[in-house]
């Protein structure tokens, strides 16, 4: 679209503007408003409109004025640049990916970066990634390139591969300050938090008090359990920036980890009064579980679904909570059609890589002959408990349970058993488990110190046990049980339907590729258990197996076994778990602040004619579970 014409007058005016800038943002706002009235959509006055606005912090209104210009003269890479950096004050971090991507498509002139930035804004990915690749392959020094691929890898959850990127970017460029905050973002997203803030502290050296990476420092520091510090880092960010709605959601993000729920609902609905139409927000609300929409809330997101100009992450996110809403209005069919929807859009968006090949490798590689001949190898602590199994099945609550005991402190989903794994035996190659078994004592030894050196900042209480329950560690059991022999494993079990369908309704921010598909879930879920079944097997008695329908029925009995197993006294605190005031940052934080329900055991039942898929996927493992519902 062409800019709107220009009089010498108007060129006159737009100059005294610009003048204005430095010295007199608020009066540079005026001139430039008064301009757009004799002269409405004139591209670059807009722009001088967002400078002057940004110059006052009005945040909201600045991104609104550069992209009504960017709009008219897209081919604007200092726009699109200021665009970036008013996004991420907002905390639109998706959002500053999208306009760096129209920056590099603006500002770079190989014809090959140019095809590849504009595949990167259509979010066309396998063709930005093929020229990408090409380029760099001519020019592995490019920066552009660099940062260019390193987003492509982000947005499918390459996060390895991005930070690879990143990290060589930056050696190139120290001072490169758009790369180390994506650098400190594929961190956060990794869960390598001490590592995103180093970064962080990097930025912030340069530009104290920056409130993009304000916000970025409290998110980490809340899931590091500083969360007094992140609570109030987020509220000295709003207090300049009290117009942010993706602030005020992280914010409340920070008040549901402590146990805040009515001020973490407050914070949410701050949000959407901002940005009605912003879906984590709505999500955030659902994901409560305690929190019920009403008709306003619901008329009010399908109003939000009907826009055409809705982000696609925005758009999946009101899918889940309005999925949620029906739910609770008991209307299924509705309540299913949006969950399925919001599971489409996500899926479409990820890679996922079944683990069934791996579980073979591993039943066929890992005998019995492997262990005993290993056997007291490893580092020899007894601090670690790995709670783990399918997301879904209760693990929050066993953490919960066991954290209430003197002895032991939760901390939560850890991402450094995988780290280890994929560092030093190979478990993102195809061959895995075959590294583990070139491994030699002092190696194993090594790994289980690692682990114990890279978990010790989660650690705060002195606590002489800790919980590590990341679900995810059942790919890896005969791993821990080989560099940690003495630490304990429980195996957190629920019924295979109504586990999978509680995670095909749960929108995880990453991570659980495998959970936007019933077919695809039942699938991993048999692997799972396939898995489990041989080291039941090759290892007996190594692992605690809690069904969460025992636990349910016989509370006390289940928790004195598991005591039993951990090896601990019984201490009646275990049982009133949810008097605890631990910060809890998983899905299940408001429901284990709770005494024990059964609601979850069978809501599965109101979605039974969809669920086909997921019967057939999970195939005989569903006729074996031993509580049937």
């Amino acid at each position: 679209m062409s800019a709107a014409p220009t009089t010498p007058s108007v060129e006159k005016a737009l100059a005294h503007a610009r003048g204005l800038l430095d010295r007199a943002p608020s009066l540079a706002e005026r001139q430039a408003a008064e301009i757009l009235r004799v002269v409405p959509g004139h591209a670059s006055t807009l722009v001088v409109l967002g400078e002057a606005l940004a110059a006052q912090g009005k945040v909201g209104p600045s991104i609104a004025a550069l992209r009504q210009s960017l709009s008219k003269d897209p081919l604007r890479p200092d726009v699109w640049r200021l665009l970036a950096a008013q996004l991420a004050q907002a905390g639109d971090f998706a959002g500053v990916g999208m306009a760096q991507a129209a920056e590099l498509r603006a500002s770079v002139h190989h014809p090959r970066l140019q095809q590849a930035a504009q595949a990167l804004v259509a979010n066309d990915i396998p063709v930005a990634e093929r020229l990408l690749k090409a380029h760099l392959r001519e020019d592995d020094r490019d920066i552009a390139a660099l940062r260019m691929l390193a987003e492509v890898a982000g947005r499918i959850g390459r996060y390895d591969d991005a930070r690879t990127l990143l990290e060589h970017a930056l050696a190139i460029a120290p001072t490169f300050a758009p790369a180390r905050f994506n650098l400190a973002l594929v961190h956060y997203r990794q869960q390598r938090f001490a590592q995103a803030l180093e970064q962080i502290e990097r930025l912030l050296e340069a530009e104290p008090g920056h409130p993009a990476y304000g916000n970025l420092k409290a998110a980490a520091l809340t899931m590091i359990g500083e969360t007094d510090a992140a609570v109030d880092l987020f509220e000295e960010v709003l207090a300049a920036r009290p117009d942010q709605p993706r602030i005020w959601t992280s914010y409340g993000h920070s008040l549901k980890t402590v146990g805040r729920q009515d001020d973490s609902v407050a914070a949410y609905r701050r949000a959407i009064d901002l940005e009605p139409r912003l879906g984590e927000a709505w999500w955030s609300l659902a994901n409560l579980k305690t929190v019920r929409f009403g008709a306003e809330d619901i008329a009010a997101m399908e109003a939000a679904l009907a826009r055409g100009d809705l982000s696609a992450e925005d758009r999946f996110h009101l899918h889940f909570a309005l999925g949620k809403a029906q739910e609770d209005a008991r209307a299924y069919e509705h309540s299913f059609a949006h969950y399925a929807e919001g599971n489409r859009l996500r899926r479409s968006a990820i890679e996922h890589v079944p683990a069934t090949g791996r579980v073979e490798r591993m039943r066929a590689v890992l005998t019995p002959d492997v262990f005993a001949a290993r056997a007291g190898q490893g580092d020899p602590a007894r601090d670690p408990i790995f709670v783990l199994g399918m997301p879904r099945a209760g693990s929050t609550l066993i953490e919960q349970i066991l954290s209430s005991h003197s002895t032991v402190e939760g901390t939560q989903e850890l991402p450094d058993i995988r780290a280890i794994a994929g560092h030093h035996a190979g478990a993102d190659r195809d061959d895995y488990p075959a590294g583990l078994l070139a491994l030699d004592p002092a190696q194993l030894a090594a790994m289980g110190a690692e682990y114990l050196e890279r978990t010790r900042v989660h650690r705060r209480t002195g606590r002489p046990l800790f919980i590590d329950k990341m679900p995810n560690n059942w790919l890896h059991v005969p791993l821990i049980h080989l560099i940690l022999p003495n630490a304990t494993i429980i195996d957190a079990r629920r019924h295979p339907l109504a586990c999978c369908f509680s995670n095909f309704k749960q929108h995880f921010a990453r991570g659980q590729a495998f959970s936007y598909d019933l077919a695809e879930m039942g699938r991993y879920y048999a692997d799972y258990v396939a898995l489990m079944d041989h080291v039941d097997a090759v290892l007996p008695g190594r692992v605690h197996r809690v069904h969460y329908e025992a636990m349910v029925a016989d509370t006390e009995g289940e928790v004195r076994r598991l005591l039993d197993h951990v090896g601990l006294p019984f201490e009646a605190a275990c049982l009133r778990f949810h008097e605890n005031a631990r910060a809890v940052r998983t899905a299940s934080s408001e429901q284990v602040r709770r005494p024990i329900f059964r609601e979850g055991l069978d809501q599965h039942r109101h979605y039974k004619p969809w669920l086909g898929p997921l019967r057939d996927a999970l195939g005989p493992v569903l006729k074996r579970y031993p509580y049937p519902v």
